[in-house]
């Protein structure tokens, strides 16, 4: 490869809870998926966690020919995972329009709207009030 040339990528930018996840992909024989710059492993000890998060390459029958690299800033570790999933499904759509079916059927392109509700004055937590007595 020629210096000053750059190779080709797809990215997407995917949210769950407070977690945001910018994903890009280029096709490679390396077949690496670094979070961070770490390992999926090293990054996700919890199996189900990778499991989510290499769910849209499992349904797009595209494990094994990408090279992903993930930056994921916010929330934990769950809701990381799951915005990798909705970004990287938004990357892959990028990469090939056609995977736009597969993907919408699996749910991977819809965002997860729910966060976590604010604490209002007064009480103790967001619905939590004191409790109520008679007498």
């Amino acid at each position: 490869m020629a210096t000053g040339a750059k190779e080709k990528y797809y990215q997407g930018t995917g949210r769950r809870k407070r977690s945001i996840a910018r994903v890009r992909i280029s096709l490679g024989e390396n077949n690496l998926f670094m979070v961070d710059g770490k390992t999926m492993d090293e990054k996700f000890p919890i199996e189900e966690h990778r499991r989510i998060a290499m769910e849209p390459l499992q349904v797009t029958e595209m494990k094994g020919r990408l090279n992903i690299s993930v930056h994921v800033i916010g929330g934990g570790i769950s809701g990381q995972a799951g915005a990798i999933r909705h970004g990287l499904s938004r990357a892959l759509l990028d990469y090939d329009p056609n995977f736009r079916p597969a993907l919408k059927k699996a749910g991977f392109l819809t965002r997860d709207s729910r966060e976590k509700e604010r604490k209002k004055f007064g009480l103790f937590r967001a619905r939590k009030k004191q409790q109520y007595s008679k007498r």
